[in-house]
């Protein structure tokens, strides 16, 4: 088999790869892991997303918990940041989140924090995939009152609301907006919070039934919300994913606003009263070239990271820096979060937009959003696309005609079958040729 932990933990279709064995097996093994770590009965904390398979997992990981002695606390229904901020509250030794974010409702996933509210390193997956690979039936168990606790306590929600209001400054009083909750796991907290800070809040999406998360809703499928804004003449619309670890807005004219210019106002914002550490914001390099000219205009500096929010989040460790974040919308506020935090992000946007006095269109229009294209090609394998003569010469010719306005990235999901093939340069029409003549490489060669 392959590596089991993937970039985002462990997922696949829930019952079929992601079975509840498995899920005991990661219980146990993370529970005996940081049992050996801290040389105590480790407290575990759980929390999922709304997916029909998030029970059956949580069950089988809390079983797996006990059986190694660790107490399974059971926070229900949170967004992943929430059990990363709440592992550090309560002192437990680890985190589990069960989810798959962005995807169908039929895949779900199992990813770790440690108590620090960070994620676990390679290293440390690499040693509970060890102890899943060897466990065996037969081996010795704890008996008797050596056996875990299973407690739940989504009572410890409100404990992540009032941390969230509290990282703003402002009210939002005067503010109308539309929440996209993607029936996920932001739909109890989103609302509470915004309207808490005096907003007024029409939410849609927020009637999960297990099967409709993220399904034509949410971060992924903004038109809904796009026409809601417009309709209700809301200021801005928010749309959040399955798991609430990132966001996207919408202006008041219904036009999207992407994690790059969220970054950008939110940085400028800082730069203007001078919190922006070594006015340096950290982007992969999937950002728009806008962003980079945007920051650069304010006088600031960006530090780019390869795609994925733990490079990110390894670059803003290194060099102590507070901001960074993807484009899709997953940001990072490292005074106040360990991890990118869906509603986080967008109190900060929300609070950069009052204190400006300006619309969101204008905010956003501070950055120009060059014309960009991606095309994700379905593989049958991401292996060795690399030293692909055919595509690396596709790769080429598209950079020889764009030259250096544009650029050409190609790399492969972290989280799914696909080849991502994405160009940026000043005219679309060209974009489209050259990115669909790579594309076909890329299917050819490796589909």
């Amino acid at each position: 088999m392959g590596r089991l932990f993937g970039t985002d933990g462990v997922r696949g279709v829930a019952n079929a790869q992601l079975t509840p064995e498995l899920a005991f097996k990661l219980g146990w093994a993370a529970t005996t892991y940081f049992g050996r770590e801290y040389h105590t009965s480790p407290v575990m904390l759980i929390g999922r997303d709304t997916r029909i398979s998030g029970q059956m997992l949580e069950a089988a990981l809390a079983a797996g918990i006990c059986s190694a002695g660790g107490q399974a606390v059971l926070l229900g229904v949170v967004p992943t940041p929430a059990v990363a901020y709440l592992a550090g509250q309560i002192n437990a030794q680890a985190g589990v989140v069960i989810s798959a974010s962005h995807n169908p409702y039929p895949d779900n996933g199992i990813k770790f924090f440690a108590g620090t509210g960070y994620k676990l390193s390679d290293a440390v997956e690499d040693e509970l995939e060890e102890l899943v690979l060897n466990y065996k039936e037969d081996m010795e168990r704890p008996v008797g009152d050596g056996i875990g606790t299973i407690l739940y306590r989504h009572d410890l929600l409100k404990t992540y609301t009032d941390y969230l209001i509290s990282t703003v400054d402002v009210d939002f009083k005067g503010l109308k907006m539309v929440v996209d909750c993607a029936h996920g796991a932001a739909y109890e907290v989103g609302p509470i919070v915004y309207q808490h800070l005096g907003a007024e809040v029409i939410t849609i999406n927020d009637q999960p039934t297990g099967v409709n998360i993220n399904a034509n809703c949410g971060s992924t499928h903004m038109e809904e919300l796009q026409k809601a804004v417009v309709r209700h003449q809301a200021h801005f619309g928010i749309a959040h994913d399955g798991d609430a670890d990132r966001c996207l807005a919408v202006d008041e004219k219904g036009v999207i606003i992407d994690g790059d210019q969220m970054m950008v106002i939110c940085a400028l914002d800082r730069l203007k009263a001078n919190k922006l550490k070594d006015n340096t914001l950290v982007a992969t390099v999937m950002s728009n070239i806008g962003l980079y000219q945007a920051i650069k205009k304010a006088g600031g500096k960006v530090e780019v990271t390869a795609v994925g929010d733990r490079y990110v989040l390894e670059a803003m460790l290194e060099k102590s820096l507070m901001l960074g974040g993807e484009q899709s919308g997953h940001v990072i506020f490292a005074e106040h979060s360990t991890t990118g935090d869906g509603v986080l992000t967008a109190l900060q946007l929300i609070a950069a937009l009052k204190k400006s006095g300006k619309s969101m269109s204008e905010l956003a229009g501070i950055m120009t959003r060059y014309p960009q294209l991606l095309v994700n090609v379905t593989v049958a394998s991401k292996d060795g696309w690399e030293e692909n003569e055919a595509i690396i010469h596709a790769i080429k010719k598209g950079n020889t005609e764009l030259g250096e306005e544009g650029r050409i990235l190609v790399r492969p999901s972290g989280t799914e079958q696909l080849i991502r093939v994405m160009a940026e340069g000043p005219c679309m029409t060209e974009l489209e040729r050259i990115v669909h003549d790579i594309a076909a490489v890329v299917k050819k060669e490796q589909g």
